[in-house]
Parts: structure tokens; sequence; C-alpha cells
């Protein structure tokens, strides 16, 4: 059970606090993504742009450092991690980015960095008696690189400093891009996961290939013709298993619904596939709110759970990790 941003569902995305909470409610990993400020430091951050997830456009100090970035082919008028220092970033305090979730913690919660969710992380394995893991993806390492902020390297880096760089190490990085895992792979025996996105899903369940989730940004770089949905073929997922330990899919990927009425179609055998290649399967992201459920769910998260459990998947990406928990029993 991975806790996606931590419990991101009861606090802030990506706080100490979340990841704590996370840890509280039994999840055995937690899920940082990581982005990079201008003095090179690794931070937690679902996105380089913090408008959305702090409390940057109320602090007129950083007024002025609103700008527009082009990110994986998108244009953000906004405020971003790679603008700014880490002793900047610390004058920010996180928030709720989703109305319809607890709102009384904005404010209250500062933004961590990678190694100090590397330390909560080894110190929840003491107190718990138990193995508490790291999650790292890295975000958009394309637009990091180009920056010249080595995103890759840094999380290699603090890996090795932590002696977590290894294959027995209680850690997995993600990444939506190919290159950077393939990076990894030639320097180290950490776990890796190829995640797979996609821009939606048509009537039929067919996973739609719309930019910018159709491709890996790295294969639009370099010109490769490839989407995701050509990486979970046979020959994609061979191709995948020359340098990742596993896939980390959108949930439709596994449960197709039809896209218009929400209601479930046939399971693929994707997990079945995979599994025969050698691949672990975590899919993401499991949601308790009724707005992220199938009709077929009847408005109960824990059903969806017990589907996926049904299927065979090996994790789940979870904003609730109690929920996730209790739909084992």
């Amino acid at each position: 059970m991975i806790g996606h941003r931590g419990s991101s569902g009861m606090r802030p995305d990506h706080t100490l606090e979340a990841y704590t909470l996370a840890i509280e409610q039994g999840a055995d990993y937690i899920e940082s993504d990581l982005v990079m400020t201008k003095d090179g430091v690794l931070i937690c951050r679902h996105e380089p742009m913090l408008l959305g997830t702090t409390n940057v456009a109320s602090l007129p100090e950083f007024a002025s450092r609103r700008t527009t970035k082009v990110i994986d082919g998108v244009t953000y008028d906004d405020w971003f991690a790679s603008d700014f220092t880490l002793a900047e970033i610390k004058k920010l305090r996180a928030v709720q980015p989703m109305a319809d979730r607890p709102q009384q913690f904005n404010g209250l919660y500062k933004i961590p960095t990678f190694e100090e969710v590397i330390a909560l992380a080894k110190k929840a394995c003491k107190q718990k008696g138990r193995t508490i893991g790291i999650y790292p993806e890295t975000k958009h390492p394309t637009f990091h690189e180009n920056l010249n902020l080595p995103i890759t390297a840094k999380l290699l880096a603090a890996l090795d400093k932590a002696g977590w760089n290894n294959e027995s190490a209680p850690v997995f990085i993600q990444s939506f891009e190919v290159s950077n895992l393939r990076y990894i792979r030639a320097r180290s025996s950490v776990k890796l996961v190829q995640l797979l996105d996609a821009g939606g899903v048509d009537e039929s369940g067919k996973m739609i290939m719309e930019a910018p989730s159709a491709q890996p940004y790295d294969f639009v770089v370099a010109g490769d013709s490839r989407t995701y949905n050509d990486l979970v073929t046979e020959e994609g997922l061979a191709f995948i298993k020359t340098y990742a330990n596993g896939i980390g899919p959108w949930k439709p990927y596994i449960q197709p619904y039809n896209g218009k009425t929400m209601q479930k179609l046939p399971a693929t055998n994707l997990i079945e596939r995979a599994h025969d290649k050698g691949l672990l399967v975590h899919a993401f992201t499991f949601r308790d709110e009724a707005r992220y459920l199938l009709k077929d769910y009847q408005n109960d998260p824990k059903a969806e759970y017990k589907n996926f459990y049904k299927l065979g998947l090996d994790g789940v990406f979870t904003d609730y990790p109690a929920t996730a928990k209790a739909a084992l029993k």
C-alpha cells in the first residue's frame, strides 16, 4: 500500500504531516513527487508549479516571481519551484488543493525536502518495527534537465547518502518518462517502476492517447512515436522489463469502463501479462470521494479496492491508506 503524496485525502499533499498520517494508517510506502529548487535541492511537490498546493500567491515578497513556463508542451502561468531557493521555499506553507477535502490545515505545514522524507521513513521503521519505504517520482525530468537541474542524478546521490541505492532497499523510483529510468538502471540496482498515463477513456473503454498524457515526454522530444498504449503491448512490456521492475498504470488500463456512463467493462489481462514478464503492477490513484468511483461500486470505495485486489494487483497508490487497509479485511 502506497500513501499517495502521504495521506493526501486528510492532510495537504506532500507534507511531513501527511506522510506521518499515512504511516499511522498502515501505508507500506510513502510517495514523494520530487521537483528541484534553483539551488539544486530536491523538495516534495506534486508539480514544479506552486500555486495550487502552497500559499505563495498570498506572499507579497514573491509576487514578482509569477511567470510563464512551458512544461511538457503545456504553458503555465504560475510560480515555479525552480525560481526559488530552498530558504525561500521554506517560507511557504502547504495548502489542500481539493476544495472538498479538509481545509483547516492550510497554511500550517512546511514544504519538506526529500532528505527530510527519507529521515522520516527511517525513524518510522524503528518506531513501528516494520519496514516503511519511500516511493519517489522524478517529476518532468526533461524540464528539469533543460534548466541544468540534474534531478535524476540528485535523486541517486540522496539514496547513496541514505544507504538506500540498491535493490534490497525499501525504495521504488517511478517516472512517466523512460530515459531517466534507463539512466538509473545503468548506474543502480534500485527498484524502478514505469508509469503509464492516458488522456481519458472512451465509451468502449479504450484509452485515449491525447497530449500531454499520450507519451513519455522524452519520447516526444526524441521523435519516438510510441504511446503509453504501445508500452502495454507484449513488445512494450518486454521493453519495460529491460530496465524496470514494475509498471504503474492508471486504473482503467486494468479495469476499463464506459467513459460516458462510468460503468465497468470486462477487466483486461494486463496484470497477468505483466506478471508473465516478471513485472510488478502498482495502479493509481485510489480515492474515497464518490466523484472518482464507478457507478458499480455504489459509492463504496472499499468495493473498488476489493475488485482490484481480486484481479491480482500488487500495490495501490491511495490518497486514503486507512480505506485501502480496511478493504483487505
